[in-house]
């Protein structure tokens, strides 16, 4: 009788072996070396390796964010050359609308992510369909009440004592972006697949040609057409939608899909916890750092002064946005790479992208604190003159700079988290630093201790260091060994047993047999596959006689 070791990833041995070869010694040798893989540090040319293996997804997917945050300030040009008002109100229903649906519908989307990352990896393919379909259902649905608060959003600002004519024009804006939501429920789905496969360059190119298009769409409904701040809603909208007709295009041309097409049927319908277990922490976790942003500016409305500072805020928020597309482009990429490796069975690599990936995030941080630092008496010039906005932004630029020194590896290990299929970690993180550290801090320094505008600042250095402190711990307490385990059961790579009673016809091929169970696995997701991330999956402690 042979017990192994719980954490083993080693198969058993039977005990009728010839005796020259002792099977324990055997485990033990494999165990051995699969624990000194996991306790090592990367060599130089498995460094630049995987900085490589990151480059090809994250280096596509900067770009695409980039292009995507070109096309938001385009957006925003337009608004202003329609007065102040529609500057005022189209603003207010961007942040409405980011608190209340974009937000939701993004992290509820990248909670396929380590499904489909680790599906891809295990070549799991007809999964990555499935997943697909699943996701698409869970946004729609999600849509639909978004969309009835969209509709009345007027009251809802109204009771937030908002200005009547602001509102109005708000709610004109929000009532034109409504589909909005309906495209990017199949829009964000259709590149988490894309990019979970390694495939990210069409993503850029499709990108690059909706935002080329954006430019005279705008032109020809705000300008011509004169349709005002209707126009630019519209604009935005149609430019998301030619986005997916593009991926649709790309997918259908290039064949891409054949392996994991699978035909809809009620199916897409059941096995959908695993899927909610992952996307409803992974909603939370964006949300939550979201939101906190909104809350931010919602804090510079009580200083001495809030026009000022409500403007500081919003130039400085726009340039963290431009910032953080690097940080986030990383974390996209290391998210993929864990979740294939771990897919594939190989823990010590996804241990390796995370490190290398860590380490590239620091870079970053420390290339963006330079950044702002530099510009700090330059950068608020291009987007206004008031002499004392700039004074407000000159002095925060700095601390802001600071800030993404916690920010891009947190968001990095976010990435890890997401890819080994543990949102709800990442979740926690975010709750306790941003809430439970920062908005303290936030209202201790900026109110209390009357420092203002640089206290608040200073208060979400203080949330990003305490995030950032925690991922790291998180990340160096990792047991990469039940990481793969968990994979293996998430993505359902065991093959079940043949029936124990067959017809002649099904045992004459059995080939068939194993093939039909297989698709019937991966069809049939069991609900019990994800369980919390503390707990092992599955038992390897067997007996075997």
């Amino acid at each position: 009788m042979v017990n192994p070791k719980p954490s083993s990833p080693s198969s058993f041995l039977p005990s009728n072996k010839t005796p020259i070869i002792n099977p324990n010694k055997i485990f033990d040798l494999h165990a051995d070396d699969q624990e000194e893989q996991l306790r090592r540090w990367p060599t130089l040319s498995e460094a630049i390796d995987e900085i490589k293996a990151i480059g090809k997804i994250s280096g596509p997917t900067a770009m695409t964010g980039l292009l995507l945050y070109s096309r938001a300030m385009i957006s925003m040009l337009f608004l202003g050359c329609l007065g102040e008002l529609e500057l005022a109100g189209g603003s207010l229903s961007i942040a409405f609308a980011n608190i209340t649906g974009y937000s939701v519908i993004s992290g509820l989307a990248m909670g396929m992510e380590p499904i489909c990352g680790q599906a891809y990896g295990a070549k799991q393919m007809k999964l990555l369909g499935l997943t697909l379909q699943r996701t698409v259902l869970l946004l729609l649905s999600a849509s639909l009440p978004i969309s009835f608060m969209w509709l009345n959003i007027k009251g809802i600002l109204l009771w937030c004592g908002q200005d009547t004519e602001i509102a109005s024009v708000a709610h004109t804006f929000i009532l034109f972006s409504i589909p909005d939501l309906f495209f990017l429920s199949l829009l964000h789905p259709l590149r988490i697949y894309l990019r979970t496969q390694r495939i990210t360059l069409p993503l850029t190119y499709c990108s690059a040609i909706s935002v080329l298009l954006h430019v005279p769409l705008n032109f020809l409904l705000v300008m011509h057409f004169k349709m005002g701040i209707a126009g630019v809603a519209i604009a935005m909208v149609w430019t998301n939608l030619n986005l997916f007709l593009l991926l649709c295009s790309f997918v259908y041309f290039s064949g891409v899909y054949k392996d994991s097409w699978v035909s809809l049927s009620t199916d897409c319908l059941r096995g959908w916890s695993s899927l909610l277990t992952l996307a409803i922490p992974t909603c939370v976790s964006v949300c939550l750092e979201w939101w906190w942003y909104e809350f931010m500016i919602m804090l510079c409305g009580l200083l001495i002064n809030p026009k000022a500072t409500i403007a500081s805020m919003g130039i400085l928020i726009q340039t963290t946005s431009l910032v953080y597309v690097f940080p986030s482009a990383l974390s996209l990429g290391v998210s993929t790479r864990v979740g294939n490796e771990l897919g594939a069975n190989r823990p010590a690599k996804a241990r390796i992208s995370m490190i290398v990936s860590l380490f590239c995030a620091v870079a970053l941080g420390l290339i963006a604190m330079l950044f702002t630092t530099l510009m700090r008496h330059k950068w608020g010039r291009f987007f206004t003159s008031d002499a004392e906005i700039l004074d407000l932004t000159t002095v925060a630029l700095p601390i802001a700079g600071l800030c993404e020194l916690g920010n891009c590896p947190q968001t990095t290990g976010c990435g890890v988290l997401r890819g080994s299929a543990r949102p709800s970690i990442g979740a926690h993180i975010n709750l306790g630093s941003f809430y439970l550290v920062g908005m303290p801090v936030a209202i201790l320094l900026g109110f209390v201790a009357k420092m203002g505008f640089p206290g608040l600042w200073l208060s979400l250095l203080a949330s990003q260091a305490s995030c950032a402190l925690l991922m790291l711990y998180v990340l160096c307490k990792t047991d990469w060994i039940l990481q793969a385990e968990r994979a293996r059961e998430l993505t359902q790579t065991t093959k079940p047993p043949l029936p124990i009673a067959s017809t002649a016809e099904e045992s004459s091929n059995p080939k068939e047999i194993t093939t039909k169970g297989d698709l019937e696995e991966i069809l049939c997701v069991n609900d019990e596959l994800v369980k919390p991330e503390t707990e092992p999956l599955i038992s390897t402690a067997r007996t075997l006689h």
